[in-house]
């Protein structure tokens, strides 16, 4: 795959220049982190060459002087909030996160949960955590947030809530999603150190939209495509043009709440040090790319991948039609159509002529390899045992995995664990394909191939069952679905 972005550029440059607004503060500064911290697979689509690890690995290199904070919405807790790339709930997500962190040498100090007012699933979330030894902090809804300024920024606003004990200068505060209160709890730190004599600082980590790149940059276009749900608009930043006539990109809620935040600095410290949204920032992503159009045509890509996925959330219940139309709108500015993803025409014409089922993927050599529904395989299972073939150089009339050898795992769906597909899914093709591999030569040469699926694109012609989802995300192959289901059922099982 082509590299359009320079990510040992990224990790040095974006280290050094977060130590420096640390020294513009008493040693002390609060970092928010916009989007995921871990795991940021959307900013290695868009940009490759961006590891999803990026920013994790980045804070590595400033181990010694950071701690992290994460912060979950209390509210969320008690509605069971999805991460709908993990299919794991945000309280599930802090455990796991505070484990990576662990992992890579970082210390994570605290959870703290906000919108607090005695949720029990918050509440048995908050013993849970503390019997774990780990610290709890909890927040509290105010009044008129963020409006009334001078109730937010008093011993009833921002004093009520709990003092996050921190001991390392610089302090990240990160979450599990969006919404979960980030700014909130660093702005109540600002006023507890305030009080305490230390002269906090605030900024913002905020991968997209980046503010150096065009408004109308696919890159920018493809985080609108992205947070289509939020209804986020990325927009120039009025302020940082203003005062120091310089076009720079930000999105409405960073521009709209800005003169609150202005408002509280100099309610907390008498003056305000940013004049613009985009001061705030300190994100470098837009100074590490090394080929644009490389960035460009990958935007353009996962416009439309996101465009798919609005219309199967659309299909579930789960999106709104204002969802699909703002990314189709997005699609008009960035002038492509579903034709410009090529495995959507090769899945979609095999389907047709087949009369089922059909799935297709295209390789990093640009050759496309389909697969259709069998008696034996769904179209998903046989796209992968024909994509591992081709890598490995297998013609196509060679068995790698015996007919006699599948019909007793389908005979075991059937008959024992009451299913009615007999079908193999993906993850039941690859088990047998293991299973061959001990005995067979060629098996074991196309599961070596499976590393190179890796950023393949990919389309089906019907949607896929969660099993399915979950093997091509693991394999990282980039995935999109026609939004129609394989049979008229009212129940489809996932």
């Amino acid at each position: 795959m082509k590299q359009g972005f320079d990510n040992d550029k990224y990790l040095k440059m974006q280290s050094e220049h977060i130590k420096e607004r640390i020294n513009q503060f008493d040693n002390k500064l609060y970092l928010e982190f916009g989007g995921k911290l871990y795991d940021d697979f959307h900013a290695s689509r868009v940009l490759p060459g961006f590891e999803p690890d990026s920013k994790l690995r980045m804070l590595m290199q400033l181990s010694d002087q950071a701690e992290i904070v994460i912060v979950i919405s209390a509210v969320d807790i008690e509605k069971n909030k999805m991460r709908g790339d993990l299919g794991i709930t945000y309280d599930v997500d802090v455990l796991r996160l505070m484990d990576v962190f662990k992992d890579r040498g970082l210390y994570v100090g605290s959870v703290v949960l906000t919108k607090f007012s005695g949720q029990s699933s918050a509440v048995t979330f908050k013993n849970k955590l503390e019997k774990l030894g780990i610290r709890v902090y909890c927040h509290y809804e105010i009044p008129g947030y963020p409006s009334n300024i001078s109730l937010i920024v008093s011993d009833e606003g921002y004093g009520k809530n709990d003092y996050i004990e921190t001991s390392r200068p610089l302090v990240i505060i990160t979450a599990p999603g969006p919404g979960s209160g980030k700014m909130a709890t660093c702005l109540s730190q600002l006023y507890h150190e305030h009080k305490r004599g230390i002269n906090a600082g605030y900024a913002k980590f905020e991968t997209f939209p980046i503010w150096n790149l065009p408004l109308k940059h696919p890159v920018n276009l493809a985080y609108e495509a992205a947070t289509a749900d939020l209804n986020d608009v990325n927009m120039i930043d009025p302020f940082h043009l203003e005062a120091y006539g310089e076009t720079t990109v930000n999105y409405n809620r960073d521009v709209e709440i800005f003169p609150v935040l202005n408002a509280m600095f100099e309610t907390i410290y008498g003056e305000s040090r940013y004049k613009s949204p985009t001061d705030m920032g300190v994100n470098m992503a837009g100074n590490c790319i090394i080929d644009d159009e490389v960035c460009r045509e990958a935007s353009r890509q996962e416009i439309i991948r996101r465009y798919y996925d609005a219309l199967n959330d659309l299909l579930d219940g789960t999106e709104t039609e204002d969802a699909v139309y703002k990314i189709e709108l997005l699609l008009k500015q960035a002038k492509v159509t579903a034709a410009d993803r090529k495995v959507v025409a090769a899945a979609n014409q095999r389907a047709a002529e087949t009369g089922g089922p059909c799935a297709a993927l295209e390789l990093s050599d640009g050759r496309i390899i389909t697969g259709r529904t069998s008696d034996l395989l769904g179209a998903s299972a046989a796209l992968l045992l024909n994509a591992l073939k081709e890598l490995a150089g297998i013609p196509d009339e060679v068995h790698i995995i015996s007919p006699a050898s599948i019909e007793p795992i389908q005979a075991l769906k059937t008959n024992y664990l009451g299913s009615k597909n007999p079908r193999l899914h993906t993850d039941e093709i690859l088990i047998a394909l293991s299973s061959s591999a001990s005995t067979n030569p060629n098996a074991l040469l196309a599961l070596e191939q499976l590393a190179k699926l890796k950023g393949c694109q990919a389309h089906t012609s019907v949607k896929l069952s969660s099993v399915d989802l979950k093997i091509f995300k693991k394999l990282k192959v980039q995935l999109t679905s026609e939004p129609k289901y394989e049979t008229d059922r009212n129940y489809h099982l996932g």
